[in-house]
């Protein structure tokens, strides 16, 4: 289990790297685009292979976004990839803002409140 998380932190600080160099203005705008597609698949709920097939639904997860990834890294220049990496491991080890987390919850909070309001004058009678 402790392998997994591991192997799951190294693909977060990846794919933040990732989405640093993809913005960076010393990467080729060719590999930027790549970067920016692949940052928008891999956040996207369209699929190239819809989860709901058994076995194959997760597999463009598992084996397409890290494949590309390391080309994307690959493509990116050394020093450039450097200077992300150690953003991205920087925000990697810094501790979570519960604030933030507190100003998001609250307009969930709000959101909700808002809509169930609203539901119950429409079906007032």
């Amino acid at each position: 289990m402790q392998r997994l998380k591991a192997i799951a932190q190294s693909l977060k600080v990846e794919a933040h790297t990732a989405w640093l160099c993809a913005r960076d203005k010393d990467v080729p705008w060719p590999v930027r685009l790549f970067g920016l597609a692949i940052a928008a698949y891999a956040l996207s709920p369209i699929d190239l292979i819809p989860d709901f097939i058994p076995i194959l639904g997760l597999l463009d997860e598992a084996l397409l976004i890290p494949a590309a990834l390391w080309l994307f890294l690959k493509l990116v220049p050394a020093d450039v990839y450097a200077r992300n990496k150690a953003r991205a491991l920087n925000a990697a080890h810094r501790p979570v803002s519960r604030a933030g987390a507190v100003a998001i919850l609250s307009i969930w909070l709000l959101a909700l409140g808002a809509t169930a309001m609203l539901v119950h004058r429409a079906y007032q009678p």
